[in-house]
């Protein structure tokens, strides 16, 4: 008579098929009337020269909102700009041993704020988005995924307050919404919808740039 017996999975070689699970940070900005994305030259294998989206495990004790926060703070030095959860990709990661579930998120920074990290390694850089490099782990789906959102938040909420300055004037914040949907916009149309949208209240101030009338400045209703 025989005894079968049934081995118990081992641990390691479970936990090593088991999915890393990370937090992607798309960090967009306004530069010039571009829209852009901030990406990182990766310094390791796997993809190790190539360029990704900022990104990272989740630590220890960490929930996911948390560590969106942080890295966001490590690429640009800011955390209170819009922090928005987007979508969960998978088989972000092409090596066979090792999956990576990637829970992605998107952030809008204004460019005046942002003080990238300063590294040779891992190095950050903005790049227009018509431009961008040949990216790792699919991460150009990523980041089109990003832009749909970004494009339909600006129907229905005040999302681009985190591109601009505390007060703004109506021709830069036309130049920030036509970099996002990639096209020119009626100046008279623009103006009236957002006026009628009260996502924006007028200031009693004025900028002069010396070269043009004295414009009035806005800022949004909900940042006080």
């Amino acid at each position: 008579m025989t005894t079968e017996t049934t081995r118990a999975p081992d641990s390691e070689s479970t936990a090593a098929r088991r999915p890393i699970v990370a937090v992607l940070v798309v960090i967009f900005t306004v530069v010039d009337g571009a829209l852009q994305v901030l990406l990182i030259e990766r310094s390791a294998a796997p993809a190790e020269g190539r360029w990704a989206i900022p990104g990272g495990a989740v630590l220890h004790g960490e929930t996911m909102d948390e560590a969106a926060v942080r890295k966001l703070a490590e690429e640009t030095g800011v955390t209170d700009v819009f922090l928005e959860q987007l979508y969960t990709f998978g088989d972000l990661d092409p090596s066979p041993e090792e999956g990576s579930v990637g829970v992605a998120w998107f952030a809008l920074v204004e460019s005046a704020s942002v003080r990238l990290a300063q590294r040779t390694a891992w190095r950050p850089e903005w790049w227009n988005l018509d431009d961008l490099p040949p990216l790792a782990f699919d991460n150009e789906q990523v980041i089109d995924v990003a832009r749909t959102r970004l494009i339909n938040k600006l129907q229905y909420t005040d999302a681009a307050y985190s591109l601009l300055p505390p007060q703004f004037t109506m021709r830069e914040l036309q130049e920030v919404y036509e970099a996002i949907l990639g096209r020119p916009l009626d100046k008279r149309n623009f103006r009236r919808r957002l006026l009628a949208s009260d996502f924006i209240v007028a200031t009693p101030e004025k900028r002069t740039d010396g070269r043009h009338r004295p414009a009035r400045l806005y800022r949004f209703a909900s940042r006080s």
